[in-house]
């Protein structure tokens, strides 16, 4: 039956009350999704409602799963499938120390048989779904004592799953768990022997990873279809664990990749198109955009220069600012002693908050750089790894030891409370946000936190 509708039929109200309901739950699936580290625009920010401000152990706890080996990957979520590395050692895994010290360096690999894991779970009941082994064996590489073999986080487009264990591969997997193809990555020698950490992007048809270490250091473009090595071009960077950012505005593509030489603008091609120098020692922050800037940062603690940029669209050549100088025609503010270490910054409602590793924040006009307060204590002997998120006008800001911080989302510094999860947690790292569910990875568990209803 052939079936005619004009303006004037009264199947039209239907018809649209069905496709706004459709366009609705699409909306609503896509808030659900939390495909790579700290979010679809990676800034860690959620406007999901309905999303827990307090929880314990038990209180808010939909479902709490148990975890083989370990990994600081954070998960990641489609649909109602949950996505996360770790690595499993079959010998004893040395205890870790918490917080910042010297004596972390372990030059000699594990000589016992590890295997690495890919895990999917179920978002709605935390049931393992299937669980691949990408590699069974020794070593080649030594990892920092707070690091793991799988710090890296996992990258989905909805259809597959990306997953990246530096120094060994980068393995494909359908959603049924079928590998579709995998890529070797060499072997490399990073910094003092601590491991990797930088996590692949997406965009487009492209997977773009950023291999920097020792020995030879590298930014690749893999057809994300195929697997197949589209280009890859040379680095003059040493060891970074920053993952890139793509930067997508007006016509222009860019991937952000920051480094301790300097922060480097590619083409999709890999060409370069800028570069600013200025950094610390060592960088680990991810970059990302709010409000339409680029924020940078590289605050290595023991550096006096802890370097953070607010950068402009449209920059091309050497951006690096002379003695004396915070801003230019491309670099909106910037400051050398603000920078945190480990987290990356987060931009909420106009304020660039800052966590640092030794458990103070301090927050910032987002567009100006102007101070509105600096140096404020969470609790004392905390020392945080993971990076801050945002939701509800409130920040959240979890410690190794799984107790996080809610601070006010405003221009004045205010600890609104704390929640705590089981004394033997260790936490590193950095929470999902899937729809109404925070998710948050310990050392041994993942916590699916929800409100009841």
């Amino acid at each position: 039956m052939f079936c005619r509708i004009t303006h004037a039929s009264p199947l039209m109200p239907m018809f649209t009350l069905l496709f706004m309901g459709v366009m609705a739950i699409q909306a609503a699936e896509n808030t659900s999704n939390w495909p790579q580290f700290r979010g679809a625009d990676s800034t860690g920010v959620s406007a999901n409602e309905g999303l827990p401000d307090r929880w314990s152990a038990t209180e808010n706890v939909e479902w709490k799963s148990e975890l083989p080996g370990r990994g600081w990957g954070s998960p990641v979520v489609w649909g109602n499938r949950i996505f996360l590395s770790t690595v499993v050692n079959s010998g004893e895994t040395e205890p870790l120390k918490k917080g910042l010290y010297f004596g972390g360096d372990r030059p000699q690999p594990s000589s016992t048989i590890h295997e690495w894991k890919v895990l999917c779970l179920e978002l709605e009941t935390g049931n393992l779904v299937w669980e691949r082994t990408v590699k069974k064996g020794a070593p080649t590489t030594s990892i920092h004592l707070k690091n793991s073999y799988a710090s890296e986080t996992p990258i989905t487009d909805g259809e597959r799953v990306y997953v990246c264990f530096g120094n060994v591969g980068i393995f494909c997997f359908d959603f049924e768990g079928q590998e579709v193809w995998n890529y070797l990555l060499p072997s490399r020698p990073t910094r003092f022997g601590w491991g990797t950490a930088a996590s692949p992007v997406l965009h487009g048809n492209s997977l773009y990873y950023v291999s920097d270490n020792d020995e030879k250091s590298s930014l690749s473009s893999l057809d994300k279809r195929s697997g197949s090595l589209l280009w890859s071009i040379d680095r003059e960077e040493k060891s970074n664990w920053a993952t890139p950012f793509v930067w997508v505005h007006g016509d222009t593509t860019e991937i952000v990749t920051a480094g301790t030489g300097a922060v480097r603008s590619y083409d999709q091609q890999g060409k370069l198109i800028w570069s600013l120098k200025g950094m610390s020692s060592i960088t680990i922050a991810t970059p990302y955009v709010a409000d339409g800037l680029l924020y940078i940062s590289s605050g290595y603690v023991l550096d006096p220069v802890k370097a953070l940029y607010a950068i402009k669209p449209g920059a091309s050549g050497d951006l690096t600012l002379a003695k004396g100088e915070t801003s230019n025609p491309f670099i909106a503010w910037s400051s050398q002693k603000i920078a945190p270490y480990n987290p990356t910054t987060l931009v909420d409602q106009g304020r660039l908050f800052i966590l640092y590793d030794r458990g103070t924040v301090g927050c910032y006009e987002a567009q100006t750089g102007a101070t509105l307060y600096e140096g404020q204590r969470l609790q004392r002997g905390s020392a945080f790894t993971a990076s801050p998120w945002s939701y509800g006008k409130k920040i959240f800001c979890l410690d190794e030891d799984g107790v996080c911080s809610v601070i006010a989302a405003g221009d004045k510094f205010e600890v609104l409370h704390t929640n705590s999860l089981a004394d033997d947690e260790i936490c590193l790292s950095t929470p999902a946000i899937a729809g109404d569910r925070l998710l948050i990875r310990t050392d041994k568990r993942l916590y699916s936190l929800r409100l009841k209803k």
